[in-house]
């Protein structure tokens, strides 16, 4: 358990200018715990307690806290800088309702390109998925869920993401997402045989993403995006109801647990770290078990 402390930002402008306040005092993105909105849209964000955590936090780390406030909330999972300064963000598909989810997202983005990087990951919340993409700061947004797409992550040639209740993972490359936005032709480049995926690991490590399923977990090898993916590792059906949120470089998985829905993964703990360096996929039902 990391203990955290919380700033409260009433305005999206003011959330901008308390990130930049924030990064005076040494908070990096990966300092960030969590982000969230309330219900009129006024941000909440968490960063570690002591300052001596800060520069030691590592992203598994994030996922495994538990939030710092009680109530109605609604949490950013992710929030990417894509080419083109256009913005790419995850979370509680409530964001919509708090009318501010787009500043603040957009805003952060600019905070990380002045930080010099592309990606903020935050913690662990249960939430229904939802993702939003925008093109720059006054175009509409567009809600991928509305054609079923969730949990969107960055690759080395587009975004990947799962369609909700089916077990496709879909593809749009870059120059497609230049050209027809986010509304272009997602291309089906893994289906899986073990029932609908539920969730995508956050993050790419060295080309390997791993998909949490109805009954069971699949570990591809994407470094041949767009024409193949190869399937490398797989868990057995007794690990339903796992998800593999992320890893830490060289390190343990971060796992959440939850109950089984077509949709997804629903009431979500938080996660915790499982295994070592060594660690393979196929042996993670043992490692959940001798944790």
């Amino acid at each position: 358990m990391i203990p955290a402390k919380v700033f409260h930002f009433r305005e999206p402008a003011a959330a901008i200018i308390g990130f930049q306040e924030l990064a005076k005092r040494g908070i990096t993105p990966r300092s960030i715990l969590f982000i969230a909105l309330d219900t009129r849209g006024e941000c909440h964000v968490a960063i570690p307690q002591a300052s001596a955590r800060v520069g030691e936090l590592r992203v598994g780390d994030k996922m495994s806290c538990e939030t710092p406030w009680e109530g109605r909330y609604y949490h950013f999972d992710a929030i990417h800088r894509l080419p083109g300064d256009t913005v790419l963000w995850n979370g509680d598909r409530r964001l919509d309702d708090t009318g501010s989810a787009a500043e603040i997202a957009y805003g952060v983005s600019r905070w990380l390109r002045q930080m010099g990087t592309k990606d903020m990951f935050l913690g662990c919340t249960p939430h229904q998925p939802g993702s939003w993409w925008i093109s720059d700061e006054r175009a509409p947004v567009a809600d991928l869920h509305a054609s079923g797409l969730v949990d969107a992550v960055v690759t080395q040639s587009g975004l990947l993401a799962r369609r909700i209740g089916e077990p496709g993972l879909f593809h749009l490359d870059f120059a497609t997402l230049r050209s027809h936005g986010i509304r272009g032709n997602w291309t089906q480049v893994y289906r899986s045989d073990i029932g609908n995926i539920l969730m995508l690991e956050r993050r790419v490590i060295n080309y390997s993403l791993v998909l949490s399923c109805e009954r069971g977990h699949v570990e591809l090898d994407i470094s041949g995006l767009p024409e193949k993916t190869t399937e490398t590792q797989r868990t057995s059906a007794e690990s339903s109801g796992l998800g593999v949120v992320g890893r830490i470089d060289g390190g343990a998985f971060a796992v959440c647990r939850g109950d089984v829905e077509p949709w997804g993964l629903a009431r979500i703990t938080p996660a915790q770290l499982v295994g070592s360096s060594t660690q393979r996929l196929s042996e993670l039902p043992t490692a959940m078990q001798e944790d």
